[in-house]
C-alpha cells in the first residue's frame, strides 16, 4: 500500500478526466436549469425520465442508469459534488491515467444503479412495499473515489468537515457508517445505493488493470488477433514442406511459421 503523508487542504490541478468529469456535470446542471427556466411545466417530468427509477428502468428507460448521475436539482447539492469530484478525481490522477479514473467513476456509477435494482427486487419478492426514491447526482462515483483513495492511500490526510485532520481509510469508515444507518430510514435506497457505488469502486480497486479496462481489452484483442496470424504462418508453412518434399527438396520451419536456413545453421554448429 502506499503511504503518502498529511496533505494539506488544497485542491490539484484540474485536468484530464477530473477536467472532463467535472465539466459534463457541470454543463448539465446547466442545461437542466435553462430548460427548467424555459419550460417550469414539464421539469418534474424530464427529471423523473432522467432520474434512476428502477420500475421505469425495467419497462424500457435503459438510459437512466448513466443519465441520472448528471441530475443535480439544487445549487449547494451540486457544489459539494462536483468540488468533491474535483478533489478526489483529481487526487488520484496525479498517480493514475486519465483512462483509469474514467474507469472507475463510470463503475461506481453503474454500480450505484446495480445496487438499487437489487434492493427493489428483493423488496418485491419479499412483498414488502419499498418506497421508490428516483435516484440522481454523481455520490456514487464520488463514493467510489474515496474507497479508492482508502484502499490505495488509507494513510493519507484529509480534512474532515474542514477542520479535523483523518486518515483516508477511516474516513471511508465514517461514511460507510453513516451510509449503512441512513438504510434504516427513510431513504434506505438512496444510502444502500451509495454503498454500492462504494462496493463497486472496491471491486474495481482489486480487480481493474492500472491502465484502464479499455487498454486491457485492446491488448487481449491484439493478442488474439497476433496468435491468429502466427496460427495462419504456421499452417502455411506446412503446406509448402508437404509442397516442397513433393518436388524433393525438403525445407524446414520453425515453431514461428519462419524458414530454418540449413546452411546458416550449420556455419554456426561449426563456427
Amino acid at each position: 500500500m502506499a503511504r503518502i503523508g498529511a496533505t494539506p487542504f488544497a485542491f490539484p490541478e484540474f485536468r484530464g478526466a477530473t477536467r472532463r468529469l467535472v465539466l459534463v456535470n457541470l454543463g448539465a446542471y446547466f442545461a437542466l436549469a435553462l430548460a427548467g427556466l424555459a419550460f417550469a411545466s414539464t421539469t418534474s417530468r424530464v427529471a423523473r425520465l432522467l432520474a434512476f427509477d428502477p420500475g421505469y428502468f425495467l419497462h424500457g428507460a435503459l438510459w437512466q442508469p448513466i443519465t441520472y448521475s448528471l441530475i443535480h436539482p439544487t445549487l449547494l447539492g451540486t457544489l459539494f459534488e462536483l468540488l468533491s469530484l474535483w478533489f478526489l478525481a483529481g487526487f488520484l490522477e496525479a498517480f493514475h491515467s486519465d483512462v483509469w479514473i474514467t474507469g472507475l467513476y463510470g463503475f461506481s456509477v453503474l454500480g450505484t444503479t446495480l445496487a438499487a435494482l437489487a434492493l427493489y427486487a428483493v423488496s418485491g419478492t419479499l412483498g414488502s412495499a419499498l418506497p421508490v426514491v428516483p435516484l440522481y447526482g454523481c455520490f456514487g462515483g464520488v463514493f467510489g473515489l474515496l474507497v479508492a483513495i482508502g484502499l490505495l492511500y488509507g494513510d493519507t490526510q484529509f480534512l474532515l468537515f474542514f477542520t479535523i485532520g483523518i486518515k483516508a481509510r477511516y474516513m471511508v469508515v465514517i461514511y460507510a457508517l453513516i451510509a449503512i444507518a441512513m438504510t434504516f430510514g427513510e431513504q434506505r435506497m438512496y444510502a444502500f445505493s451509495q454503498l454500492g457505488g462504494a462496493l463497486a469502486g472496491f471491486v474495481y480497486v482489486r480487480m481493474a488493470p492500472k491502465r484502464g479496462v479499455s487498454f486491457s481489452f485492446s491488448e487481449r484483442w491484439y493478442g488474439l488477433r497476433n496468435r491468429y496470424y502466427r496460427w495462419k504462418r504456421r499452417r502455411a508453412a506446412r503446406k509448402f514442406e508437404v509442397y516442397m518434399r513433393s518436388q524433393g527438396r525438403t525445407v524446414r520451419f520453425d515453431g514461428n511459421g519462419r524458414q530454418i536456413d540449413e546452411d546458416h545453421e550449420d556455419k554456426k554448429r561449426w563456427n
